[in-house]
Protein backbone atom coordinates (compact mmCIF):
# COMPACT_ATOMS: atom_id res chain seq x y z
CA UNK A 1 0.00 0.00 0.00
CA UNK A 2 1.27 4.20 -1.10
CA UNK A 3 0.30 6.59 0.52
CA UNK A 4 0.98 10.03 1.12
CA UNK A 5 2.51 11.97 4.06
CA UNK A 6 -1.35 12.15 6.03
CA UNK A 7 -1.30 8.20 6.47
CA UNK A 8 2.72 8.08 7.02
CA UNK A 9 1.42 6.72 10.80
CA UNK A 10 2.79 3.93 13.23
CA UNK A 11 -0.84 2.74 13.66
CA UNK A 12 -1.16 2.02 10.19
CA UNK A 13 2.02 0.89 9.57
CA UNK A 14 1.49 -2.09 12.01
CA UNK A 15 -2.43 -2.78 11.26
CA UNK A 16 -1.37 -3.18 7.51
CA UNK A 17 1.99 -5.28 8.05
CA UNK A 18 0.41 -7.39 11.21
CA UNK A 19 -2.79 -7.53 10.35
CA UNK A 20 -3.36 -7.40 6.45
CA UNK A 21 -0.06 -8.85 5.73
CA UNK A 22 0.23 -6.29 3.43
CA UNK A 23 3.33 -4.22 2.63
CA UNK A 24 3.46 -0.52 2.62
CA UNK A 25 5.37 2.20 1.44
CA UNK A 26 4.88 5.48 2.89
CA UNK A 27 6.01 9.35 2.18
CA UNK A 28 7.17 11.34 5.26
CA UNK A 29 7.68 14.84 5.42
CA UNK A 30 7.68 17.70 7.66
CA UNK A 31 4.55 16.81 9.46
CA UNK A 32 6.34 14.13 10.91
CA UNK A 33 8.57 16.00 12.28
CA UNK A 34 10.93 13.82 14.65
CA UNK A 35 10.87 11.34 12.06
CA UNK A 36 12.32 13.52 9.01
CA UNK A 37 14.61 14.78 10.84
CA UNK A 38 15.88 11.41 11.42
CA UNK A 39 15.37 9.90 8.26
CA UNK A 40 17.29 13.63 6.73
CA UNK A 41 20.20 12.72 9.03
CA UNK A 42 20.93 9.18 8.24
CA UNK A 43 24.00 8.03 6.59
CA UNK A 44 23.35 9.17 2.79
CA UNK A 45 26.90 9.40 1.81
CA UNK A 46 26.68 5.04 2.50
CA UNK A 47 24.03 4.66 0.22
CA UNK A 48 25.14 2.10 -2.12
CA UNK A 49 22.14 1.89 -4.48
CA UNK A 50 20.78 5.12 -6.79
CA UNK A 51 18.13 5.11 -9.59
CA UNK A 52 18.02 8.12 -11.66
CA UNK A 53 15.14 9.25 -13.75
CA UNK A 54 14.13 12.06 -16.13
CA UNK A 55 11.14 12.59 -17.58
CA UNK A 56 8.71 15.60 -19.30
CA UNK A 57 5.11 16.26 -18.44
CA UNK A 58 2.75 18.34 -17.33
CA UNK A 59 4.87 21.17 -18.84
CA UNK A 60 7.57 20.91 -17.00
CA UNK A 61 11.26 18.67 -17.03
CA UNK A 62 12.13 16.63 -13.92
CA UNK A 63 14.76 14.68 -12.82
CA UNK A 64 14.55 12.25 -9.91
CA UNK A 65 17.54 10.95 -8.16
CA UNK A 66 16.44 7.88 -5.31
CA UNK A 67 19.04 6.87 -2.89
CA UNK A 68 17.67 3.61 -0.93
CA UNK A 69 19.21 2.83 2.39
CA UNK A 70 18.76 -0.68 4.66
CA UNK A 71 17.37 0.47 8.09
CA UNK A 72 16.77 -2.70 10.15
CA UNK A 73 20.36 -1.85 11.68
CA UNK A 74 20.00 2.18 12.06
CA UNK A 75 17.66 2.42 14.76
CA UNK A 76 15.09 4.20 12.81
CA UNK A 77 11.94 4.60 14.84
CA UNK A 78 8.91 2.95 12.95
CA UNK A 79 7.43 -0.49 12.94
CA UNK A 80 8.30 -2.36 10.79
CA UNK A 81 11.04 -0.23 8.41
CA UNK A 82 13.18 -2.22 6.86
CA UNK A 83 14.66 0.54 3.97
CA UNK A 84 14.40 4.26 3.45
CA UNK A 85 15.00 5.84 0.22
CA UNK A 86 15.46 10.05 -0.65
CA UNK A 87 13.84 11.30 -3.29
CA UNK A 88 15.41 14.13 -4.78
CA UNK A 89 13.17 16.02 -7.65
CA UNK A 90 14.62 18.63 -9.71
CA UNK A 91 11.81 20.49 -11.78
CA UNK A 92 12.51 23.29 -14.27
CA UNK A 93 9.30 24.83 -15.62
CA UNK A 94 9.28 24.66 -19.36
CA UNK A 95 7.45 27.87 -20.12
CA UNK A 96 9.31 30.04 -17.52
CA UNK A 97 13.08 28.00 -16.66
CA UNK A 98 11.96 28.28 -12.95
CA UNK A 99 13.69 25.30 -11.35
CA UNK A 100 12.61 23.50 -7.76
CA UNK A 101 13.97 21.05 -5.81
CA UNK A 102 12.20 18.95 -3.60
CA UNK A 103 13.81 16.10 -1.63
CA UNK A 104 11.09 14.01 0.41
CA UNK A 105 11.66 10.35 2.35
CA UNK A 106 9.91 6.84 1.58
CA UNK A 107 9.52 4.44 4.27
CA UNK A 108 8.56 1.10 3.89
CA UNK A 109 8.84 -2.54 5.34
CA UNK A 110 10.06 -3.73 1.95
CA UNK A 111 13.62 -5.04 1.95
CA UNK A 112 15.97 -3.70 -0.80
CA UNK A 113 15.48 -7.59 -2.65
CA UNK A 114 11.96 -6.99 -2.80
CA UNK A 115 11.55 -3.21 -4.07
CA UNK A 116 15.06 -1.97 -5.58
CA UNK A 117 15.70 1.83 -5.91
CA UNK A 118 14.16 1.65 -9.57
CA UNK A 119 10.82 -0.16 -7.71
CA UNK A 120 10.40 2.34 -5.33
CA UNK A 121 10.30 5.79 -7.64
CA UNK A 122 7.98 3.57 -9.45
CA UNK A 123 5.60 2.64 -6.30
CA UNK A 124 5.86 6.53 -5.63
CA UNK A 125 5.06 7.29 -9.53
CA UNK A 126 2.12 5.31 -8.66
CA UNK A 127 0.81 6.63 -6.02
CA UNK A 128 0.35 10.11 -8.12
CA UNK A 129 -1.12 8.76 -11.02
CA UNK A 130 -4.07 7.35 -8.44
CA UNK A 131 -3.97 11.13 -6.79
CA UNK A 132 -3.89 12.72 -10.04
CA UNK A 133 -6.89 10.43 -11.73
CA UNK A 134 -9.07 9.64 -8.76
CA UNK A 135 -8.99 12.45 -5.81
CA UNK A 136 -8.06 15.57 -7.86
CA UNK A 137 -11.10 14.62 -10.36
CA UNK A 138 -13.08 14.06 -7.17
CA UNK A 139 -12.33 17.68 -6.33
CA UNK A 140 -12.59 19.88 -9.40
CA UNK A 141 -15.53 18.33 -11.26
CA UNK A 142 -17.04 17.33 -7.93
CA UNK A 143 -16.14 19.78 -5.43
CA UNK A 144 -15.08 16.98 -3.18
CA UNK A 145 -12.88 19.14 -0.89
CA UNK A 146 -15.94 21.73 -0.38
CA UNK A 147 -18.68 19.12 0.51
CA UNK A 148 -20.17 19.85 3.65
CA UNK A 149 -21.15 16.37 4.10
CA UNK A 150 -19.41 15.18 7.15
CA UNK A 151 -21.41 13.29 9.79
CA UNK A 152 -21.75 9.62 9.81
CA UNK A 153 -20.87 7.70 6.27
CA UNK A 154 -21.56 10.99 4.18
CA UNK A 155 -18.29 11.53 3.45
CA UNK A 156 -17.60 7.68 2.11
CA UNK A 157 -20.47 7.67 0.64
CA UNK A 158 -20.34 10.54 -1.56
CA UNK A 159 -16.79 9.29 -2.05
CA UNK A 160 -17.74 6.07 -3.43
CA UNK A 161 -20.79 7.46 -5.76
CA UNK A 162 -18.07 10.20 -7.23
CA UNK A 163 -15.91 7.73 -7.58
CA UNK A 164 -18.52 5.43 -9.49
CA UNK A 165 -19.45 8.18 -11.65
CA UNK A 166 -15.33 8.95 -12.80
CA UNK A 167 -15.22 5.35 -13.44
CA UNK A 168 -19.12 5.02 -15.52
CA UNK A 169 -17.65 8.38 -17.25
CA UNK A 170 -14.12 6.76 -18.48
CA UNK A 171 -16.02 3.15 -19.25
CA UNK A 172 -17.94 5.08 -21.74
CA UNK A 173 -14.82 6.90 -23.54
CA UNK A 174 -14.75 10.51 -21.71
CA UNK A 175 -11.09 11.35 -20.84
CA UNK A 176 -12.40 14.78 -19.78
CA UNK A 177 -14.00 13.93 -16.62
CA UNK A 178 -15.45 17.29 -15.88
CA UNK A 179 -16.64 17.52 -19.56
CA UNK A 180 -18.21 14.00 -19.08
CA UNK A 181 -19.94 15.50 -16.12
CA UNK A 182 -21.40 18.87 -18.47
CA UNK A 183 -22.61 16.59 -21.02
CA UNK A 184 -24.18 14.04 -18.65
CA UNK A 185 -26.34 16.93 -17.00
CA UNK A 186 -27.33 18.38 -20.23
CA UNK A 187 -28.40 14.60 -21.49
CA UNK A 188 -31.01 14.81 -18.15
Amino acid sequence: MTADALHTQRDHARFLVETKKAHYAFTVKKNQKGLYKQLRTLPWQKATAEFYNRSTGQGRLETRVVQALTVTELGVDFPHAAQVAKIVRHRTSVTTGRRSRETVYVITDLTSRKASTERIAEIVRLQWVIENRLHFVRDTAYGEDASEIRTGHGPENMAALRSFAINQLRATGHTNIAAGFREMVRAF
